[in-house]
């Protein structure tokens, strides 16, 4: 008997997957263990793997297609022969939103009419109710609750993969800013965002709800730039090495504000942001403050590999206290601030070296938890430690 395969879940946040390639056919063997797909997420690209071993069977569910998690993607068969058999249709593996448990089923198939009474003479028949088009989207009984409420068409809100919207959706539709109106333009055509870029559009969104100021300074690298080739690291590594040395003597910096209050965090993960063919991502390096340099050195370099392969798993790039932007590799940028990412409560900005060996750095802060001579105290120390990088590097 054929056993289902289904869409993982790879990280606590995915709901959907993609599935960027197969690399068994029906009818292959596999063992336990094997890459049987590919499978896009928010941040990576990550193998699908066989839970036993057996033959793959189809039919296999399309490629580039977003597909809800614990979706049936394919079979796993006994033998050669009933992997290559004809599916049952029992067996067809569901469409997009189609799968059990998430909300969606088919419709009953209608009862044959009864006759209906003929209407009186000369008095024309009412006519039929229309059906409101977001009643046709499928929804949770509270998502349309809250759309009727908050005024909100669900026809707007509507997945491509036929999930059911749930309330959460409705809510992010009414305190999100209107859709561009484009129709004075000239025509367009809608292009999918990948799921990395999807993932970005997100977080920024949410990041937009944080209280922020911006303190810039111009900080001395000339020398920790010669120091990290001396030393045979990056620019990049060094100035993260140093950032976090900087939050350890700052440990507010470490902190993040909940609605509970605030997040003590006693260790100093340090995302660096990395441009990927894929779009931004963010590999994290834990506990910069505490290990050795030659130790973070190796992991950065795995880290910066397997993101410009697409290749991150969900513990690489999440859970960072402390955030780095580096875009001094490109001299046109004197000036740049970024955005705090949620689950971190600062970012350091670093634009291009001057002439004067310094750079412009900005650090944008969460006001909940930064205040502006906390965040002055803090470039000192980093202006100081950037000046001296033989005593730390």
């Amino acid at each position: 008997m054929k056993q289902p395969i289904r869409m993982p879940a790879l990280s606590d946040t995915m709901e959907t997957g993609r599935i960027v390639r197969w690399t068994k056919a029906p009818g292959d063997p596999v063992r336990k263990g094997d890459a049987v797909a590919e499978v896009e997420t928010d941040k990576a690209v990550l193998d699908v793997e066989a839970f036993a071993d057996g033959f793959l069977a189809g039919p296999l569910a399309p490629v580039e297609t977003d597909i809800p998690v614990q979706a049936v993607i394919a079979y796993l068969a006994g033998s050669r022969e009933e992997a290559l058999a004809e599916p049952a249709a029992a067996e067809t593996a569901p469409a997009p939103g189609g799968a059990a448990g998430d909300g969606a089923s088919a419709p009953p198939p209608a009862s044959p009419a009864s006759p209906a009474a003929p209407a009186a003479a000369g008095t024309p028949p009412p006519p039929a109710p229309r059906e409101p088009a977001g009643d046709r989207v499928p929804a949770s009984p509270y998502a349309r609750a809250l759309a009727r409420d908050l005024g909100i068409d669900l026809t707007a809100l509507a997945r491509p993969d036929g999930r059911p919207l749930r309330a959460a959706d409705v809510l992010a539709a009414a305190v999100a800013p209107p859709a561009p109106d484009l129709r004075a333009g000239p025509p367009y055509r809608l292009e999918r965002p990948t799921a990395a870029r999807a993932a970005v559009a997100r977080t920024m969104t949410a990041a937009v709800a944080t209280p922020v100021f911006r303190l810039g300074g111009r900080l001395p690298l000339a020398v920790l730039r010669d120091a990290a080739e001396a030393a045979g690291v990056s620019l990049t590594l060094a100035l993260a090495r140093a950032a976090a040395l900087t939050v350890a003597d700052h440990p507010l910096f470490n902190r993040v504000w909940t609605p509970g209050g605030l997040a003590v965090r006693d260790r100093v993960d340090v995302g660096i942001a990395v441009d990927t063919p894929a779009g931004l991502v963010t590999p994290v390096l834990r506990d910069m403050a505490g290990r050795p340099l030659e130790e973070l050195a190796e992991a950065w370099e795995r880290l910066r590999d397997q993101a410009q392969a697409g290749r991150l798993a969900p513990a690489d790039y999440a859970g960072a206290t402390f955030y780095l932007s580096n875009l001094g590799m490109f001299p046109v940028v004197e000036h740049f601030d970024a955005v705090v990412p949620p689950g971190a409560a600062a970012i350091l900005a670093v634009a291009a070296l001057g002439e004067d060996g310094r750079a412009d750095c900005t650090l944008t802060c969460d006001h909940r938890v930064i205040f502006g001579a906390d965040a002055a105290r803090f470039l000192t120390t980093l202006a100081g430690r950037l000046a001296q990088p033989d005593a730390w590097l």
